[in-house]
């Protein structure tokens, strides 16, 4: 299935010269969205995994039907104060500053082997800081999953240490 039929461009958004690659008409398609996460379960399962972590919010969206067709937890990740118990945190940086995420202290065990889950794959600088969390709490970081890469900002480069699945390029 060609999933780039499913991808909505919107130019200009949220700011000028910047084209928002959309996927809410993918998630609004059933064939489609089904694909699209059937193919992230295939990756897992050669992965091996025990957990899948994903950024908010558009990685709750792709990351939780992963989890549980496969069966294992999902560990959300969020910005600072929305998460109710202890956590921990690392800072990425953003093109007009610095930004935080958190993710619970409790949510990754030593050794357990994760697979980061996001939409979209563009700076790398959310993806990395949640690879930093993971590891600070013993995880294995076994492979980061996207929906869409944005070949052109490099986010790759920043995790180039880890296996990525990309379903679509731009």
């Amino acid at each position: 299935m060609d999933l780039t039929k499913y991808i909505a461009s919107i130019e200009n958004y949220p700011k000028e010269g910047i084209t928002f690659r959309d996927i809410s008409p993918l998630m609004a398609n059933g064939a489609a969205y089904r694909d699209a996460t059937q193919q992230i379960v295939d990756y897992a399962k050669e992965k091996n995994i025990d957990m899948v972590v994903g950024p908010e919010a558009r990685g709750f969206i792709v990351g939780c039907p992963v989890a549980f067709e496969m069966g294992v937890g999902f560990a959300p990740v969020r910005k600072p104060g929305k998460l109710p118990r202890e956590t921990i945190s690392a800072e990425y940086e953003k093109e007009y500053g610095v930004d935080t995420l958190t993710m619970h202290k409790d949510a990754i065990t030593p050794g357990m082997r994760v697979l980061v889950v996001d939409d979209l794959l563009a700076t790398g600088g959310t993806v990395k800081a949640t690879i930093e969390m993971i590891e600070a709490l013993g995880g294995i970081v076994v492979g980061c999953a996207f929906l869409i890469e944005l070949d052109e900002l490099r986010g790759r480069d920043k995790i180039a240490d880890y296996e990525v699945k990309a379903l679509m390029h731009y």
